[in-house]
């Protein structure tokens, strides 16, 4: 009887996490998104990183030159490379959207090993207003983006608001998985947090924040050193006093047909930079993982009572992460695409014990390591 109910008791934290997800997402969604009026909206610079081609560049471009927005917007796109493909886009958007302020910056200038922050540093002095956002160049956001993140800032001491974010479209199996990290794993796991600690870091797809609480942590130079970018802002915001908060509005991250090498290259890159920026909260995260709950399921007792407990973690598993898909983040992917979850858990705890083993990392074709705090080192 006791062999028989190992493998129940194995899958129970990953079951106990996932309803605890289910719990938290219900709080946060449970309410609108608050769009309140205001009597003068404040003036708003986006800073967008560009370096080449993004799936469907022009229309993730555009969506923000077509803001229902009342106040002054400044779009600031930073290129590196003079012959970067997708400044004919740019060029494009600039005919197409006059009425819209876009400027061009084109500027090599290294100032550290991210050069995502590099670009952004070399476009930085263009900003003309104090509500900054910094957006990926793959995503496309609703017309009432800016309205939804500038209408949280009358709080005085907001620093910062991050935008959740879904991947809709999806090419086959293989970019599905790395999709449904968005809304089995990452959507939820932050929510937790939120819940139970408060957010300390943010999310880059999207990021909204005073110019006041950028200058107190010394500027974007404090980012130029760091693989994860976006957490640094949003925890060194938060380490400076200012509350940072997630809003209810889910941007689009467009994905590009991909191989499986690469999601796999990627995700254990995202892994690595967890593991040394969270060290403690990372290993604690493995006793959450399904993928680790499959496996202890079928070590610890008999093959038919293992796939009872894995066929009753898969039923809450896909019906928490369904709830998710069409209730919540709405990128519709599920269930039709929930055989995938089980690779997918095991694929994330793949990449969890493979960050243990290393802190190499390969990000836009250099090679890096990946030091304590999350610091880099060019591989040469």
């Amino acid at each position: 009887m006791l062999r028989n109910l190992l493998p129940f008791w194995a899958v129970l934290p990953a079951s106990a996490y996932s309803l605890l997800s289910l719990w938290c997402g219900w709080r946060f969604f449970r309410q609108p998104a608050a769009l309140p009026a205001s009597a003068e909206p404040v003036g708003v610079t986006i800073l967008k990183p560009v370096k080449g081609m993004d799936e469907g560049s022009y229309k993730n471009f555009a969506s923000f030159c077509s803001q229902q927005y009342g106040g002054p917007v400044q779009i600031v796109f930073a290129v590196a490379d003079k012959d970067d493909p997708a400044i004919p886009l740019i060029q494009q958007l600039m005919t197409d959207f006059p009425a819209c302020s876009i400027e061009l910056t084109i500027d090599a200038t290294i100032h550290g090993p991210n050069y995502k922050v590099s670009n952004l540093i070399n476009a930085y002095p263009k900003a003309r207003h104090d509500l900054l956002v910094i957006c990926d160049s793959d995503i496309r956001v609703e017309p009432t983006f800016l309205q939804s993140v500038s209408s949280h800032f009358s709080d005085s001491q907001l620093g910062l608001v991050s935008s959740p974010y879904r991947s809709s479209h999806v090419f086959g199996p293989i970019t599905a998985l790395e999709a449904l990290a968005f809304t089995g794993e990452m959507t939820p796991n932050v929510l937790v947090a939120r819940q139970l600690e408060g957010l300390s870091f943010a999310l880059g797809a999207a990021m909204t924040f005073r110019r006041q609480a950028l200058e107190a942590i010394g500027g974007l130079p404090a980012l130029v050193d760091y693989l994860a970018d976006d957490y640094q802002l949003g925890n060194q915001i938060h380490r400076a006093g200012w509350r940072l908060i997630l809003d209810r509005q889910v941007v689009e991250s467009m994905l590009r047909p991909e191989t499986l090498a690469g999601i796999l290259s990627r995700q254990l890159r995202w892994s690595r930079t967890m593991r040394v920026s969270r060290p403690g909260g990372y290993l604690a995260s493995g006793i959450t993982l399904p993928g680790l709950a499959i496996l202890l399921a079928l070590l610890s007792g008999p093959l038919p009572a293992a796939l009872g407990a894995i066929t009753l973690l898969y039923l809450i598993r896909l019906s928490v992460s369904t709830c998710f898909s069409r209730c919540w983040v709405k990128d519709r992917l599920l269930p039709a695409w929930g055989w995938l979850l089980p690779l997918r858990d095991l694929l994330a705890f793949a990449t969890w014990l493979l960050a243990f083993l290393g802190n190499r990392v390969t990000w836009r074709g250099a090679r890096f390591a990946v030091r304590a705090g999350g610091r880099l080192t060019p591989l040469h």
